[in-house]
């Protein structure tokens, strides 16, 4: 006869309950004791922080900044849909298949959430033409656009729970850039973005503080990138994966799973090996606002390429328009202003677009020539001109003097010097179309109309979005902006 084995394996788990019921008032007093002496868990602090946000608590400007993140994003991934690494993972993503839960974007497809938010996301990053924020270089509005209309398809969120999830993720992101900033060198922000876009999946998944909590451990335990691979394809796989990541940890989070409460802050935790190590938790877990940080550091790229080159490029352009500046006459084109990390400032002309994007030469030899750049200058006809080949011959990096000071990262200076010994001098500080200087809508909308043809939808339909967009916190189900993208 056989005997059935019933016997159950002794786990961690069931080891400390047996002691627990063995002694009951030790076991209670040192925990007592414990939870009396530790300070709430880092992960835990920021999803009661996170969690508590109401849409009418968000300022009327991150409300717009909202919306110009989502009419930004699919823009640029309309843009996307004719980038081969894009093409790519899609494919990949429709072979692989899955339950039909949420769209890909200007296909219709449905796939599993986690593989149409990598899609999505990437089809955005892919184009070099998506959002960044002012501190960190960070894409956070494509993987919050990303999480949040895939999601909103699935559950039927409005479109205030989406407004609400941007802004709060966004906030988010922030907190952790903050966290990694002056730690270790060479990570990605895509690091920094995931975070952002979990805690906007786990609010419109309505998950519960806790539960947030163990996403934001869970993301902790699964994110990388690493920054040289920006001058590749990896940039936008990375993107993607960052919202891959933070699709995965939510859902794992909504079904129980669990991870160590203090995996943020602990030695050998997230702070400890990305980071800086030091915990100021009155900081990170400070009240939003007044200013939320979608309103003060959102940058929405009204020009292709390396956020970060965009202000000399900016200020090259002013240079050339006010000397009225002959290309042929220059001799020097000089710029000065913090390292730009990542970006190529070899003097040599780009092969393709994605060494393009990231030339700070060629955007200042294009910006010298032409005063003007947009999506036609990442093309070969544009860059293998023997105009621009002289040009980018002439840069030159100046160090930035003792007294010069940019408020931002990403500021630049360009003099321009001519045959006839003048000297034309520009600086840019804060980007056109960032925060600080104000974001207009008219310059998305044309940002939006130049890409959105990219996408092979009806005209019509294209400015029926843009419509729909303007009022998009009146939408009862923010699906129906993803249905009108098929």
């Amino acid at each position: 006869m056989h005997i059935r084995n019933t016997t159950k394996p002794l786990t961690r788990r069931m080891l400390l309950r047996g002691f627990a019921a063995a002694s009951p008032v030790l076991y209670l007093n040192r925990a007592a004791v414990a939870q009396s002496a530790k300070p709430p868990a880092l992960a835990q602090a920021l999803a009661q922080l996170f969690h508590a946000v109401k849409f009418s608590n968000l300022s009327p400007t991150a409300v717009k900044h909202g919306k110009m993140i989502l009419a930004s994003t699919l823009a640029s991934a309309a843009a996307g849909t004719k980038m081969e690494s894009a093409k790519i993972i899609k494919g990949l993503a429709k072979e692989n298949g899955g339950a039909p839960q949420a769209s890909i974007w200007f296909d219709g497809t449905k796939l599993p959430l986690t593989e149409t938010v990598r899609v999505n996301a990437m089809l955005s990053d892919a184009a070099a033409s998506d959002d960044s924020d002012l501190r960190n270089v960070a894409h956070t509005g494509t993987s919050l656009t990303a999480i949040c209309l895939a999601i909103a398809e699935r559950t039927g969120a409005s479109g205030e729970d989406v407004l609400t999830a941007i802004a709060t993720g966004y906030e988010a992101a922030g907190r952790f850039g903050d966290m990694v900033r002056g730690g270790r060198p060479g990570l990605h922000a895509s690091l920094i973005v995931a975070f952002g876009a979990t805690v906007a999946a786990a609010r419109l998944l309505g998950l519960t503080p806790q539960q947030m909590a163990h996403a934001l451990s869970i993301t902790a335990a699964s994110v990388g990138g690493i920054l040289i691979g920006t001058v590749s394809w990896a940039r936008e796989y990375m993107g993607g994966n960052a919202a891959h990541t933070a699709m995965n940890s939510a859902l794992a989070a909504q079904h129980s799973f669990t991870a160590n409460d203090d995996l943020l802050e602990a030695k050998g935790g997230f702070l400890d090996t990305f980071g800086n190590g030091k915990r100021d938790s009155a900081q990170l877990t400070r009240e939003i606002g007044p200013q939320w940080d979608i309103e003060k550091y959102l940058a929405i790229k009204l020009l292709p390429g390396a956020h970060a080159l965009h202000p000399s490029l900016e200020a090259a352009i002013n240079s050339a328009k006010q000397g009225n500046v002959n290309p042929d006459d220059v001799i020097k084109i000089i710029q000065s202003g913090p390292p730009k990390t990542s970006i190529t400032y070899a003097p040599s002309v780009p092969k393709d677009m994605v060494e393009a994007i990231h030339s700070l030469p060629y955007f200042l030899a294009t910006g010298v020539a032409d005063r003007d750049f947009n999506w036609s200058h990442i093309t070969p006809e544009k860059m293998h001109r023997p105009v621009i080949a002289r040009l980018v011959n002439l840069v030159e990096y100046e160090a930035v003097p003792a007294s010069a000071h940019y408020d931002w990262n990403w500021g630049g200076t360009v003099t321009i010097v001519t045959k006839q010994g003048a000297r034309f001098t520009s600086t840019v500080d804060a980007v056109k179309g960032s925060g600080p200087r104000g974001i207009e809508w008219s310059d998305v909308e044309a940002k939006y109309h130049a890409l959105m043809q990219d996408g092979a939808l009806p005209a019509k339909r294209n400015s029926e979005m843009m419509t729909a967009i303007h009022d998009f916190e009146k939408m009862k189900q923010a699906s129906q902006l993803t249905r009108m993208l098929h």
